[in-house]
């Protein structure tokens, strides 16, 4: 009998809140959450590398910002300002202190706006190295350094070998990699920011993995920042597929409610409840029946032949990006440098 080749259909994210946790393995990860207000919450994991942890994801810790909207001005400063506080308090789990210097590394082309992010950030930095050679810094400033590697596609040479050479030159203490994200959640593109120290690999968020960047490759600490600004047709249909049956399953438990018959309500969207097999199968037939890793495999198995499973990116994506690199500007510089809060 001849076998699939399961691998060919995996599905690959660079968010650790995509990942199906159970509440053991919450519990082995010290998982915290706080809620900054309604819309902006904070989690931490952390993966110990001596504890016997049956997970895949590299040790080390990952902090997420989730917030729904920074277009408005409010929220974009409590969104920086808890980016920037986790960013501080992973300074303090690795011991990074206020003398170390620190290279700020741009990944992505610049050329692609949903991957122009990691480039966009690096262009803010306040770098002052150079500024060295006139004599100290002032008192508050870090010495920092600013790097845009490019593509492999675009150089012929590999992302790790460029950062490897310049390290090798000017030898900072720690290094921040920022760079476009990969998630299979419609609900989280352009709405989480997450920082890790478990290293990072370039292009992950275009589906285009390179030599992974870590504290073991680069013989250097390392402290990922990402925002996932792409998706793939398999996401959107699963979610469309997930949202419909959210729906029908909301306005069936709520179709007496007097206030529901009064409005278009998206209260769905959280709906939690479930339907039976019997009836998801009245409304998708077999495929409603099937669950989340199946549904995922016969979806690609339609997509891939056709090359149909495109990256997709929101209409606004270039406002999204200069907004967000903005923003995760602001918080390194603050972090880096203790720039006073403006309030």
């Amino acid at each position: 009998m001849r076998e699939k080749d399961l691998s060919l259909f995996d599905v690959r994210t660079d968010l650790i809140l995509d990942d199906t946790i159970d509440e053991n393995t919450l519990q082995l990860m010290n998982y915290k959450r706080r809620d900054i207000n309604k819309e902006v919450v904070v989690e931490e994991f952390f993966i110990d590398k001596d504890k016997k942890l049956d997970y895949h994801r590299a040790p080390g810790y990952y902090k997420s910002v989730s917030f729904k909207d920074i277009t408005d001005s409010t929220n974009f400063k409590v969104v920086e300002e808890a980016f920037t506080d986790e960013l501080l308090s992973l300074f303090k789990d690795m011991e990074i202190d206020d003398e170390m210097s620190c290279l700020v590394i741009g990944l992505g082309n610049y050329k692609s706006t949903p991957d122009a992010l990691g480039p966009k950030v690096a262009q803010k930095i306040i770098v002052t190295h150079h500024l060295l050679s006139f004599g100290s810094l002032e008192e508050g400033y870090r010495d920092t350094f600013s790097l845009v590697p490019g593509v492999t596609g675009s150089t012929g040479i590999e992302t790790h070998a460029i950062i490897l050479g310049v390290l090798e030159q000017i030898k900072p203490d720690f290094v921040i990699v920022v760079d476009a994200l990969k998630t299979t959640k419609t609900s989280r593109m352009n709405q989480i920011i997450q920082i890790s120290n478990s290293g990072i690999a370039p292009g992950s968020g275009v589906g285009n993995n390179r030599v992974l960047l870590s504290q073991e490759s680069l013989s250097i600490p390392i402290i990922s920042i990402g925002v996932p600004t792409i998706i793939d047709s398999v996401t959107i249909v699963m979610d469309t597929l997930s949202y419909i049956m959210k729906k029908i399953g909301y306005e069936k438990e709520n179709m007496n409610h007097s206030l529901n018959k009064m409005k278009i309500s998206r209260d769905y969207e959280y709906y939690n409840g479930t339907l039976t097999d019997d009836e998801k199968n009245k409304i998708l037939g077999l495929v409603g029946t099937l669950d989340d890793s199946s549904l995922r495999q016969f979806i690609l198995e339609v997509l891939n032949p056709l090359d149909y499973n495109f990256m997709v990116t929101p209409k606004e994506i270039d406002f999204l990006i200069d907004r967000m690199a903005f923003l995760l500007s602001q918080g390194i510089n603050k972090a880096l440098h203790k720039i006073k809060r403006q309030n």
